[in-house]
């Protein structure tokens, strides 16, 4: 019986359609239906390159690198000011995997600002804080808060060089009454001093120092009283 060839069927149209929207290399414009919109490169049909995501019901636009569909490389992250209804930046700087990762800076309300290193999204390395009172920490952060060796720097230019644990003043550490003309050298154990030497530093050119010097400690071996102050304070660590 003889073999008889039909014409091969047209190809359906959607295939066609389905070719042209798989994105890759060039850059292209996509909606979403509840609004949001990505323009920029792609690859495999996944973000990658330069782009930008516009969120609409979030009031967020992101401006950088992409990588796989994810934000990793460098961009910035803005949201829109309910007031001015303009977009102001929250954050310039490295992503990896869709997180802060690397060096950048963040602006928080209040005129705070963080400029240092992030890690999984949160703080983590070295960095430095501008609160609203004035004051400003730089140093080791770990899991968005200050650890490790830092300085704390007042709005009187009052100042704690040390150590810190879980953003508290923690080991040893100095802390520099500048206006009074004192410094308190010790231990601090989560934010509170337990113990150490308090003597007069820089006291002539303090604005407002005590009426009288602190006298002088009459200890044999204050050095070593300290030190074993520190020795008990690591124990009770471990």
């Amino acid at each position: 019986m003889p073999i008889v060839k039909y014409p091969r069927a047209p190809e359906p149209l959607w295939h066609e359609w389905d070719r042209k929207a798989q994105k890759c290399g060039l850059r292209h414009t996509v909606y979403a239906v509840n609004g949001d919109y990505y323009t920029g490169e792609w690859l495999d049909n996944l973000k990658h390159g330069k782009g930008i995501q516009v969120w609409k019901h979030a009031g967020a636009i992101y401006s950088g690198d992409w990588k796989f569909g994810k934000r990793d490389g460098y961009g910035s992250y803005s949201i829109l000011d309910p007031v001015t209804k303009e977009y102001k930046k929250v954050y310039a700087g490295w992503w990896k995997n869709d997180t802060k990762c690397g060096y950048g800076v963040t602006f928080y309300p209040g005129a705070e600002r963080y400029e240092g290193e992030w890690s999984a999204g949160l703080r983590s390395g070295w960095g430095r804080m501008y609160y609203q009172d004035g004051s400003i920490y730089e140093g080791q952060w770990l899991e968005d808060r200050p650890g490790g060796q830092g300085m704390l720097r007042l709005p009187n230019e009052n100042r704690y060089e040390g150590g810190w644990k879980d953003g508290k003043k923690h080991g040893p550490g100095k802390f520099f009454y500048l206006d009074k003309g004192q410094l308190f050298e010790g231990i601090w154990a989560a934010d509170i001093p337990k113990c150490g030497i308090l003597i007069d530093f820089g006291r002539a050119e303090a604005p407002a120092p005590p009426q009288y010097p602190i006298p002088k400690i009459e200890l044999a071996d204050p050095d070593g009283v300290l030190a074993e102050a520190q020795a008990m304070f690591d124990d009770s660590q471990n």
